[in-house]
């Protein structure tokens, strides 16, 4: 990648961070994304299933060369757009989860995704504290409940892509609490997406401190929690993938990093 390439993008991400202050929506007004990435249509993929993994998956093998980005996608939409760019012009693929009420807004980013060869997964509707809620409650954000006629992000993920997204994730935990892990089972997900490898890029640090705190940590095989809505986490991204590449990893979907 040439410095240009990756000037553009962080002035991507600065300049739609500006916007996000005037307006959160407006970068959304400028039309879907261009290029091949945005219009090759793929085939939604479906929730994934590894026997012999634990129903909670936090890293996958130690003994390869590969580590998952994984991504929590909220906040100003050309920063999420800036991501994606970066990691495309760097080979690197990554795993994407969704919130459903910023998917109201924003429904083409779900596509936008799967059409970079990207990972899709659900981190709930509203993005909740999802380990304080009642089963009604938590099932109804990972899913939905017709009943209440409550739509979900699963729900909305399905109807814009065709599946309800390949993994999920707890909404403002670490970790899954027993009755999460047992609703997410019951929506069609074999396993709950956690990680080992925090960012504190939503403490906005600049990114050289984000750079230093994730590469300080990784060890081979690891999940690192990242995301979108930062601008500090786009500027971070060009060292970040410079120095997975310096130690011989390359960054890949979690389906892959587990396969």
């Amino acid at each position: 990648m040439t410095p240009i390439d990756r000037r553009s993008v962080l002035r991507a991400g600065a300049g739609a961070a500006a916007c996000g202050t005037l307006a959160a929506g407006c970068a959304d007004d400028a039309g879907p994304p261009t290029g091949p990435a945005a219009d090759t249509p793929r085939p939604a993929p479906t929730p994934r299933r590894f026997p012999g993994r634990p129903a909670e998956i936090t890293h996958g093998p130690r003994d390869g060369d590969r580590v998952a980005l994984i991504f929590h996608d909220q906040g100003v939409p050309a920063l999420t757009e800036a991501v994606l760019a970066e990691a495309e012009r760097a080979g690197a693929r990554l795993t994407v989860l969704e919130v459903g009420s910023w998917l109201d807004g924003n429904p083409r980013l779900a596509r936008r995704s799967l059409g970079g060869g990207h990972d899709l997964g659900n981190h709930t509707q509203r993005h909740l504290s999802i380990s304080e809620m009642t089963e009604q409650e938590a099932y109804a954000e990972i899913t939905g409940c017709a009943e209440r006629e409550i739509t979900g992000c699963a729900e909305r993920l399905r109807r814009l892509t065709g599946s309800i997204g390949t993994w999920f994730r707890p909404s403002r935990a670490r970790r899954a609490t027993p009755l999460v892990t047992s609703l997410v089972r019951r929506a069609g997900f074999s396993h709950v997406l956690c990680y080992d490898v925090g960012s504190l890029d939503v403490t906005s640090p600049g990114a050289s401190a984000v750079t230093r705190h994730v590469t300080g940590r990784i060890r081979r095989g690891p999940e690192v929690s990242l995301h979108l809505g930062h601008a500090d986490t786009v500027a971070a991204m060009p060292a970040l993938l410079d120095e997975l590449d310096r130690r011989g990893m390359r960054a890949v979907t979690t389906t892959e990093l587990l396969s």
